[in-house]
């Protein structure tokens, strides 16, 4: 079967935030990357960028979203990997399934800044900055349980192993198998 290849813009280890909005009736957004020259509006939504990036790395969003709900049992704007050698972690600011949901990369964020009428500015390492009408508790909330789940996740695939087995599945079946015989 021969798949329609479109172009679909994806998130990068330089992208700071994925801005899904709606512009005359159609869910667009706009990609904040590490040069703001480098900075690009994109015909897709948050939500297509945040999949087709998870499907490049060997997942759906979807499929993120349902590992990050199994390790850490968070089930509300779960933040999700894309690809955690690259340290690319992202938080939604909203539901992840909306499409006009905001995207934030955890890994550039320097500090968070209250501002009035429950928003809140974002500053990231390099001098940028994004303001959200989010309250302040809600993104400290959310930057708090990204790091969870990343030191949850590096714990998993960083752990010292005991015993060579541990490490390969297919030794754990030749193991069961020779005690079969």
């Amino acid at each position: 079967m021969l798949y329609e290849s479109l172009r679909v813009d994806e998130v990068t280890p330089d992208t700071l935030a994925v801005i899904g909005k709606k512009e005359d009736g159609k869910y667009v957004a706009k990609i904040m990357e590490w040069n703001e020259e480098n900075d690009y509006e994109s015909e897709f939504s948050a939500r297509q960028i945040l999949d087709t990036t998870c499907r490049f790395f060997g997942s759906s969003l979807q499929g993120r979203l349902d590992g990050t709900k199994m390790i850490t049992g968070i089930t509300h704007k779960p933040p999700v990997v894309i690809n955690g050698a690259c340290g690319m972690y992202f938080f939604p600011v909203a539901s992840p399934l909306h499409p006009d949901c905001i995207w934030i990369a955890h890994s550039h964020i320097d500090r968070l800044e209250r501002l009035e009428h429950r928003s809140t500015r974002i500053l990231f390492k390099n001098g940028r900055f994004l303001e959200l009408e989010v309250s302040y508790p809600s993104l400290v909330n959310q930057l708090h349980r990204t790091a969870q789940y990343r030191y949850l996740l590096d714990n998993r695939t960083q752990e010292p192993r005991k015993e060579p087995s541990d490490m390969v599945a297919e030794m754990v079946f030749e193991k069961r198998s020779k005690r079969k015989q």
